[in-house]
């Protein structure tokens, strides 16, 4: 059985446990010989397992792993969205601290943090008798990972967090002050990481598939210190992962983001969704406890798929993502492509109207949609393969991957080039991920451009031509920043994360917004949008004004990171000292 299916505990159960002991008065003095209490409970590897099973469970929430991270999707440069569609108020970055998702996933990983604490508190007074092996440091150092990593979604999306390391025992206890990320790391992302590097194993067998492992852990060590600029400390960490031979990537990307050929060899972290578990219960529902039945689904599909195949396509590929995969040359050359015209990253990633093979079933000849300013949907994460439409009550059986190897790969560049600028280092690293996905490389176009490459992010239906740069570190982390990381990870949770960390959040909203601007006013005399569209995009219609109101509204003090929620400013008293 995989780890995350059947999740066996009630959230409300473990709830009770947390304030079982509490000085309160009681309604009845006698004693329940069969009630659950935290003297009974942690007494056995079975029920340390099937707490940290719950520890999991709260990985399946749709704003951690789910349909609601396409509020997050719509913050960058990859995607829009329509004025009628709910992640409209983040794409004109107009939400504010009470709306859905900036309070939903604040509470939903603060719920993973509340079982991972129990696993971690309780583990200490366990007996050493009851665990078999290596089990006790083993399931201590999966709670931990699984910490961190609620601790690092915490800090990198509200730019800080409220620390909780034990189980709260009184109110007084949740009334914590904000800590900043600098914090957050010290006193339990790091902590927390490096103990489960040394306790867990590089691998578990099938019967464990979805477990962190020494190398989810080691990769988002790696991570933290990217993002605090610790270049060569990240850097280590990531070669250590490469050089373990444990990933690779897998040679289809699509393998990434459909339901077949899960926990493959691409994957470091991933978190697993059931469309068959619980028939009938809405995708949403995906917890287990005292008021639902959980569904293990995902409601991801139904967000990014097509409105005219049962989806809402809330989710939009930006002209310039599109445009970027359009110009990716394909290399002919390449047996991963298979002799089609589209890249195989391009035709795992988006559906143009002038797509490739089938379509939700349908082919090429059939489209449905592609009107008013649609130039593309998105393919990735949604049943575009093996189903007519998206499946009632928004359920689906994709699994989320937080940590691929493609990712390891680009973060490793990355941190080479800001650490020594060894661009021709990077370049080999960033040139795997391109081979695989079916486009000429860097070093090809290097070759015969006199060691120059083009600026894809540059749009040539605006600009023209896209400029040729040459190779050096300023250009090779423009292009890995811009163009590479954005075609490769888009849709899959880091591209706001990435903008703002690395502080252009204004610039490219402004260039993208300049971009709109050029086509608004020439939709009809070149683009012809109501006369067909032209190539590569075939607009019709009207222009989707995807950054109009975001490249002015944006205010890195204010949108950087997501308010406090207002339930937690007003419960904490600790937040207002």
């Amino acid at each position: 059985m995989k780890i995350l299916k059947n999740i066996t505990l009630k959230l409300g159960f473990l709830c009770a446990l947390a304030f079982t002991g509490c000085n309160e008065s009681h309604f009845l003095e006698e004693i329940n010989p069969n009630a659950i209490t935290t003297e009974t409970f942690w007494q056995s590897e079975k029920q340390f397992n099937s707490a940290l099973t719950t520890v999991y469970g709260a990985l399946q929430f749709q704003s951690v792993s789910g349909g609601e991270l396409q509020y997050e999707f719509v913050l960058g440069d990859i995607c829009g969205t329509e004025s009628w569609y709910r992640p409209n108020a983040f794409r004109n970055l107009t939400y504010n601290d009470g709306i859905y998702h900036v309070t939903d996933k604040w509470d939903q990983l603060y719920v993973g943090i509340f079982r991972a604490n129990q696993v971690i508190q309780f583990i200490q007074d366990a007996d050493p008798a009851v665990f078999s092996g290596n089990s006790r440091a083993e399931i201590e150092g999966q709670a931990r990972f699984l910490r961190a990593f609620y601790y690092f979604q915490v800090a990198h999306t509200y730019g800080g967090g409220v620390i909780h390391q034990e189980v709260a025992e009184g109110i007084e206890d949740f009334n914590k002050p904000f800590s900043s990320i600098a914090d957050i790391n010290s006193t339990i992302i790091i902590p927390d990481l490096e103990y489960a590097i040394a306790n867990l194993p590089q691998t578990w067998d099938d019967n464990n598939a979805g477990r962190a492992t020494w190398g989810a852990a080691t990769t988002l060590l790696g991570k933290v210190y990217l993002y605090d600029n610790n270049w060569s400390m990240a850097a280590d960490l990531f070669k250590n992962v490469i050089d373990s031979g444990i990933y690779a990537l897998t040679r289809d990307i699509t393998d990434n983001f459909w339901h077949e050929n899960e926990f493959n060899e691409e994957s470091i972290f991933e978190v697993n969704y059931s469309f068959d578990i619980a028939p009938g219960v809405p995708g949403a529902a995906v917890d287990d406890n005292s008021f639902e039945s959980g569904a293990e689904s995902s409601t991801m599909a139904t967000a990014v798929g097509q409105l005219n195949f049962g989806a809402f396509n809330t989710v939009l590929p930006s002209y310039n993502l599109h445009e970027m995969l359009v110009y990716d040359e394909v290399d002919p050359d390449n047996p991963i492509n298979d002799d089609n015209v589209e890249s195989t990253r391009m035709n795992a990633t988006i559906a143009p109207r002038n797509f490739e093979g089938l379509y939700y079933l349908l082919p090429q000849g059939e489209p449905r949609g592609w009107g008013f300013g649609q130039s593309a949907y998105v393919k990735k994460h949604s049943n575009w393969y093996h189903l007519p439409a998206e499946p009632a009550q928004s359920r689906s059986g994709i699994n989320f991957r937080h940590i691929r190897y493609a990712d390891v790969l680009l973060m490793y560049a990355e941190a080479i080039l800001n650490a020594n600028g060894d661009y021709m280092t990077a370049i080999e690293y960033i040139d795997m991920v391109r081979r695989r996905a079916g486009v000429f490389t860097l070093q090809h176009y290097m070759d015969n451009n006199g060691g120059m490459f083009p600026q894809f992010h540059v749009s040539k239906q605006v600009h023209g031509d896209h400029p040729l740069v040459p190779a050096n570190t300023e250009n090779v982390l423009t292009h890995l920043q811009r163009v590479e990381r954005t075609l490769e990870l888009c849709f899959e949770g880091h591209r706001w994360k990435d903008l703002v960390r690395w502080g252009i959040v204004q610039e490219v909203f402004d260039e993208l917004r300049a971009d709109e601007v050029w086509r608004e006013a020439n939709k009809d005399a070149i683009l012809q949008v109501n006369n067909g569209g032209v190539a590569p995009l075939f607009i019709v219609e009207r222009i989707r004004p995807d950054f109009f109101l975001a490249a002015q509204n944006y205010d890195p003090a204010q949108h950087n990171y997501f308010p406090i929620p207002s339930g937690e400013v007003q419960t904490n008293d600790g937040l207002s000292n």
